[in-house]
């Protein structure tokens, strides 16, 4: 119970910065998460919903990186383990196992797809201003994966284009 109310208060709380960068006309442009030991960065415009992962309903056949189907808000989203799949997708494998609590990021109504990404932690919103130089992705990454953003630390963000993403025929067949 704890857990859910302190992802409650983080949703709040990246709810009403998100409406403070509006108002003062800050530019936030990603949602950083963590997966599988790795960092990536979500466009705004391109995320949704925010939830916990909770009553997973498990689909037959399905290959492993396809977690199932979950009912958020009346609807039935399928949720996609994002480190599992980028690993299956030839993109770096998992360095660490997922997350005991995890919570899932939906895709934008506007991509058309009732997708959500399982991921391990939510990292908050960032900018332009939190990195401190970028790269563009390997020329052997997935067609996905936009740039790589460092930030002061020296910590790398690969930034995921979701359009992209669920677009790719990999993402949108489950069968295995």
């Amino acid at each position: 119970m704890a857990n859910r109310d302190a992802l409650r208060e983080l949703q709040a709380r990246l709810a009403s910065r998100l409406q403070a960068a509006k108002a003062e006309g800050m530019s936030v442009a990603w949602l950083a998460v963590q997966a599988g030991g790795r960092k990536y960065l979500f466009p705004l415009g391109q995320s949704g919903e925010i939830v916990p992962l909770t009553h997973v309903q498990v689909v037959p056949y399905a290959l492993t990186w396809f977690r199932g189907v979950v009912n958020i808000r009346g609807g039935l989203f399928g949720v996609v383990d994002l480190a599992a799949f980028i690993d299956a997708d030839g993109g770096v494998p998992r360095l660490m196992p997922a997350a005991a609590d995890p919570s899932v990021v939906t895709l934008n109504g506007v991509l058309e797809v009732n997708s959500a990404l399982q991921v391990d932690v939510l990292s908050g919103l960032r900018g332009a201003d939190a990195f401190t130089h970028s790269h563009p992705p390997e020329e052997t990454a997935p067609a996905y994966f936009g740039n790589v953003f460092i930030d002061s630390a020296g910590e790398e963000w690969q930034e995921i284009n979701l359009r992209t993403l669920s677009q790719t025929p990999q993402f949108l067949s489950i069968s295995a």
